[in-house]
């Protein structure tokens, strides 16, 4: 596995890509998304709510 917190370059992804072993690249970018769905060196600051109407309350039975 190699990690950058760059971009690797068409060359680097052909190289990895053609080699008989498996070499995970992960750039930047998903490197990034990683950290926030594992909740790695994140913290949350605000979190919202969305509401929707409960149409259910308001039919009459």
């Amino acid at each position: 596995m190699f990690i950058t917190t760059s971009t690797f370059s068409q060359g680097a992804r052909d190289f990895a890509s053609g080699l008989d072993s498996k070499i995970v690249l992960i750039d930047g970018e998903q490197l990034a998304q990683y950290m926030i769905d594992f909740g790695v060196g994140v913290s949350t600051r605000k979190t919202f709510q969305l509401k929707a109407v409960d149409t259910d309350y308001f039919n009459e039975e």
